[in-house]
């Protein structure tokens, strides 16, 4: 059985990434690519569908005892893991160089440095490679080629090659490597993927691959303009979002696992290995604030080559390099994760129609203009196409931030992002000479707002609501003064919050998105329920501080922290039953709020982040 979602640490190259779970074992990773399918499955899975496992010699079987210590080395995604033994202490260093560090083609490469640091402790590393989400087993053979042995497997067009100070062998089906450090000595393994028709990739040298990695983060977080409370949580924050992002596109994946559960056990699961427009435009906004340009500019630049000549036909997600055929299908041979099956590929929600998204969308836009992001002329072409087809259609019904699998609604969010689009653009106007019909889009922005106000509002329970006319709730709702849809001290916005905490909170403070309906498809045309969200509980916060009850803030703020795993991490949702995280992880959905909320707590309430 795979681990808790929240014993995995991530490490990862910005073009792909692992889960390494205590025990030393690597149970996912996805070469080349983030979204390309997996070579370790067993997180979805058993050991029988991928994983390589280093760890003392009794222990590298599963089950394996969990490390006794772990961390990342610094603000850097070099982890470390420390067992004892009864005959002494050793360390295993895992990381993936950037490719852009490394000779040659940049081929993805996994080090694992087994380093003694007391004593004399046996090890062993168990490598089962299983290709195609763990259901091809390759072809494995060693080969000479001068420097030593190395270990090829192949299947199809996929190569993995194993370099190692170790001798290797083979036993069911699965690369043995058993050796024995002493203090101060260090083995070394690299893992190598290559396209199966090209030669053998160059062999890495793990010391100078360690060096390169520990550096290019040391220099990438020193650019971190954010100096305040809670400094720790947000560098952290901001590497696990450089590591979501796919570096030769920028494009930035919501998350690099798909179908971990959000309902252990249940049928929401969900393939996050893509980039979701909101999500990348919310992440773009905090990497601005905190002083990464480059990744904010680098972002722009996908969304252009994405939306292309086509802005009618903006889909909420695409690829990492901008496709936008994602078809969803469902992996049979794989049990998922603690039984939660289906485990899916694709997303069907990127033919949704998801009005917010042209708000979150435009709002990234109108950030970088304001914070002086180097002008692009196609940007505001295609800021104005947008609203140009929102004028058309903000009066229909849609699946909603949520992406619903039940019938359409006139969500309230939805009609408040787009009031957002429309209200950035006639800024927009207003203060450049790009031309448009200004007057027409001021008297639309009007029309929105008025009809937000009279029909997603319930006078009696003073609350806005879900959709026009429904009586639920829904913890987008939250966004309304933050978008300044409305003031922090308008009585709707106030009551909405206090009944958001009346209907929504889970027994331990948290937010659920909206009421589920247990075993039957509720408004998202699913069964079962799933955990607090955790971006809903950060929104919270944000509106707490925003009507003057910042102690509460802090301490929602500081709940929220404590629930991250040891090394920083956050999944999708919190499952208050079992007090585990679930969904997908780690999650940049969460990790962005995060650092929203720090930036708000750090100046006066009321203030803006940034």
């Amino acid at each position: 059985m795979a681990a808790r979602i929240e014993d995995y640490a991530l490490i990862g190259d910005m073009q792909t990434a692992a889960l390494v779970s205590r025990d030393g074992a690597v149970d996912w990773l996805c070469l080349p690519r983030f979204d390309s399918p997996a070579v370790f499955a067993g997180l979805l899975g058993t050991d029988e569908h991928g994983f390589w496992r280093i760890g003392p010699a009794d222990s590298a079987a599963a089950p394996a005892p969990p490390a006794d210590r772990r961390r990342y080395r610094g603000d850097s995604l070099v982890l470390e893991q420390e067992w004892d033994t009864p005959h002494g202490t050793v360390r295993v260093i895992d990381f993936m160089p950037p490719r852009h560090l490394t000779e040659g083609i940049g081929n993805p490469t996994m080090v694992r440095i087994v380093e003694g640091v007391s004593g004399r402790v046996r090890m062993r590393s168990a490598l089962r490679m299983r290709f195609s989400y763990g259901r091809v087993v390759p072809w494995v053979h060693r080969i000479e080629d001068g420097h030593g042995c190395r270990t090829a497997a192949v299947a199809g067009p996929d190569s993995v090659w194993l370099d190692g100070e170790a001798e290797t062998y083979g036993r069911d089906l699965t690369t043995y490597s058993d050796f024995t450090v002493t203090s101060g000595e260090r083995v070394a393994f690299a893992l190598t993927w290559q396209p199966s028709h090209l030669p053998p990739p160059e062999r890495t040298d793990p010391e100078a691959a360690l060096a390169a990695t520990e550096e290019f983060w040391r220099e990438w977080v020193a650019h971190c303009t954010y100096q305040g409370p809670y400094r720790e949580a947000v560098v952290r924050s901001l590497i696990t979002l450089k590591a979501l992002t796919y570096a030769p596109t920028g494009g930035i994946v919501a998350a690099p696992t798909t179908s971990l559960p959000e309902d252990i056990g249940g049928v929401r699961n969900w393939d996050y290995r893509y980039t979701w427009l909101r999500d990348a435009a919310i992440t773009l906004s905090s990497l601005m604030r905190t002083g990464y340009r480059d990744e904010a500019r680098d972002w722009r630049d996908w969304l252009l080559r994405a939306v292309a000549g086509d802005p009618e036909n903006l889909q909420i997600m695409y690829g990492i390099a901008g496709e936008r055929e994602l078809t969803e299908t469902e992996l049979d041979w794989l049990p998922g994760y603690e039984n939660s099956v289906p485990v899916r590929l694709g997303n069907g929600a990127a033919s949704q129609l998801q009005l917010d998204v042209y708000g979150e969308v435009v709002e990234a836009l109108h950030l970088a203009q304001v914070s002086g992001l180097a002008h692009n002329d196609y940007a505001n072409l295609l800021q104005l196409r947008l609203i140009a087809y929102l004028e058309q259609h903000w009066r229909e019904p849609d699946e909603g931030i949520w992406e619903i699998r039940g019938p359409r609604r006139h969500f309230v969010h939805s009609k408040v992002m787009a009031w957002v689009a429309v209200d950035r653009t006639v800024k927009l106007l207003e203060a450049t000479t790009i031309e448009g019909p200004l007057d027409r889009w001021r008297t639309l922005r009007d029309d929105i707002h008025d009809d937000v106000c009279a029909r997603g509002y319930d006078p009696d329970r003073n609350t806005f609501t879900q959709s026009y006319g429904s009586a639920e709730l829904d913890a987008a709702l939250l966004l309304i003064p933050q978008v300044g849809f409305l003031p922090p001290d308008d009585k709707r916005v106030i009551g909405t919050i206090e009944a958001i905490q009346s209907e929504l909170l889970t027994p331990d403070g948290f937010v659920l998105r909206y009421p589920t309906s247990g075993g039957e498809a509720g408004v998202d045309g699913l069964p079962g329920d799933e955990g607090a969200f955790l971006a809903c509980s950060f929104w919270l916060a944000d509106d707490l501080a925003l009507i003057g009850r910042v102690d509460e803030a802090h301490e929602l703020f500081e709940k929220l922290l404590a629930i991250r795993n040891d090394l920083g991490l956050l999944a999708e949702e919190w499952d208050p039953r079992r007090k585990r995280q679930v969904g997908n992880f780690p999650q940049a959905f969460s990790h962005v709020p995060l650092i929203d909320t720090a930036l708000r707590l750090r100046g006066p309430a009321g203030c803006p982040p940034g």
